[in-house]
């Protein structure tokens, strides 16, 4: 049983070593339960996309069939923002150029205002300032004032979180920012979402945190969840709980912000990334990578140049730590191999031990069938001796009968004070005993001379099987060692038994423990 046990705990710690938990940074059961749906919703990313492409492609093939309808290519191009940049710049760019040949300004301008936004992520800084910089506000109306000033606030904050190694342009661009998101707050309708939204982020960028996160709650709880704006809010919100330092507020905030971006194939993001680094910092290197390698993948997709290098900048560092894992996993492989390897020469041993133990099992089950099989023909022996006896006792009555009624009293009593009768029923007695011993035990004679000296062996004459040494030991070998007993059995004197029994023992290789050893033959 203690072999059991060993092999059970080998085993356990085989399983130990070579498995492994998925950690997740928090006890917060609202975190994981997010952070798992996130897994789910990246699961179904090209479903997502694959959905999306789809209307893309519907209005692709509407834009053939009117190639004049610039309205068709302003619907394609807002489609294409933040799905495939190069796309969406290839379309806005065409779209300005048909727009100005065919005479409809307002649509140029729109254009025009829509390429400050995109040139940027394709790494057109100067292009873009210099293009928003053209444009006249005052000569727009106020929706193209709108479209005008939420364009540039979208790209000073890009230029902002771009140059973040240079805190002197961070502010500058953040600034600038913040002055377009002013102005955009003058003239967005008074509590529509977009104007929600940009005075949820205006109170964040000015410090008032208390004020921008129930605006922004708000928000998040009326729009849809594929909706940009529900991402873009909930993004703001990790912001504000960043400041507070609750970090599981923040992965929270994050998450959702990233399913939304997912369901809505939104492919330049930075919730995804800025979870994946704080993955790292917990050390779920996994879903650092997976996070990390999917913004990346998004980037490269979207073809957003600037977006890549940001995500980039970190994926190296999660490269080298998912490599040291994949180490770690390797050698824990290689543990529990070794751990296996030395359950198995265990087991190996614990069979060989048993197999040893099933032949002596089966070695002691023959012996003792040996010994009932002895001891069978031994009680067959003894019942055919009584039965002759029986008969012999019943011949000598029947004799002794005839003599009585014949009046020969005196052949009887000649018989019997002879003792000649006696002598022939012994001699008879002593063949058939030693048939029967001979029989049970046929190595007798071979073990009692093993135990004897070289010169006092006992070699019997031809036919003989026992003589008296060996009949006097052979009781004894059936347990009979009373002197007195064997005397009477052999028709001998006591002494003349005794005489006998002090002889063998003389000749005895180990006096001492002969007749202990005449047992064990």
């Amino acid at each position: 049983m203690h072999a059991y046990r060993v092999i059970l705990l080998l085993l356990s710690l085989c399983f130990s070593a070579v498995g492994s938990i998925h950690a997740i940074p928090t006890e917060s059961k609202t975190v994981q339960q997010i952070l798992r749906k996130l897994d789910s919703e990246l699961d179904k990313r090209t479903e997502y996309i694959r959905h999306r492409q789809s209307k893309i492609d519907s209005l692709e093939n509407l834009k053939r069939q009117k190639p004049k309808d610039l309205t068709i290519a302003k619907e394609l191009g807002s489609l294409y923002s933040s799905f495939n940049n190069d796309s969406a710049l290839s379309v806005t760019t065409r779209a300005l150029r048909e727009a100005e040949v065919s005479g409809q300004d307002s649509l140029a301008r729109y254009f025009r205002i829509s390429l400050t936004e995109l040139l940027p992520l394709a790494g057109f800084m100067g292009d873009a300032l210099d293009l928003y910089k053209s444009i006249d506000p005052d000569s727009l109306s106020t929706d193209e004032r709108i479209h005008y000033y939420s364009c540039g606030r979208q790209m000073y904050s890009f230029m902002s979180s771009y140059y973040h190694r240079f805190p002197e342009a961070v502010k500058h661009y953040s600034d600038l920012a913040l002055d377009a998101q002013r102005e955009l707050l003058q003239l967005l309708p008074s509590g529509s979402d977009i104007h929600a939204l940009n005075q949820g982020e205006y109170y964040f960028l000015t410090g008032q945190y208390a004020i921008s996160e129930a605006i922004l709650k708000e928000l998040t709880g009326r729009i849809s969840d594929d909706d940009n704006m529900y991402a873009r809010a909930h993004h703001m919100l990790a912001d504000i709980y960043r400041k507070r330092g609750s970090t599981d507020d923040v992965i929270f905030h994050l998450a959702l912000s990233a399913i939304s971006d997912t369901r809505g194939a939104t492919r330049e993001v930075t919730s995804l990334q800025e979870l994946g680094q704080m993955m790292f910092e917990y050390d779920d290197i996994d879903r650092a990578h997976e996070y990390l390698y999917t913004a990346l993948r998004n980037a490269v997709e979207c073809n957003a140049e600037t977006r890549m290098i940001q995500v980039a900048e970190a994926t190296p560092i999660i490269e080298t730590v998912h490599q040291r894992e994949l180490s770690q996993s390797r050698h824990r492989i290689v543990a529990g191999l070794c751990l296996m390897g030395l359950t198995m020469v265990l087991l190996v041993i614990v069979l060989l031990v048993l197999r040893i133990k099933m032949r002596q099992m089966n070695t002691l089950h023959l012996h003792l069938q040996d010994a009932n099989r002895t001891k069978e023909e031994y009680i067959s022996q003894f019942l055919n001796l009584c039965s002759i006896y029986m008969d012999k006792l019943k011949q000598f009555c029947n004799m002794a009968n005839r003599k009585i009624s014949a009046g020969k009293v005196d052949d009887l009593y000649q018989l019997t004070k002879s003792g000649k009768f006696i002598e022939n029923q012994s001699k008879e007695f002593y063949e058939i005993f030693d048939n029967a011993f001979i029989h049970i035990y046929p190595g007798f004679v071979d073990g009692v001379n093993a135990l004897l000296k070289p010169e006092c062996r006992i070699e019997l004459q031809p036919g003989e099987l026992l003589n008296t040494d060996l009949r006097i030991l052979a009781f004894m070998r059936l347990g009979i060692s009373d002197t007195g007993r064997i005397a009477q059995i052999l028709n001998y004197s006591v002494n003349t038994i005794y005489a006998y029994r002090n002889k063998l023992k003389n000749k005895a290789i180990n006096r001492e423990t002969f007749e202990a050893d005449i047992q064990s033959i």
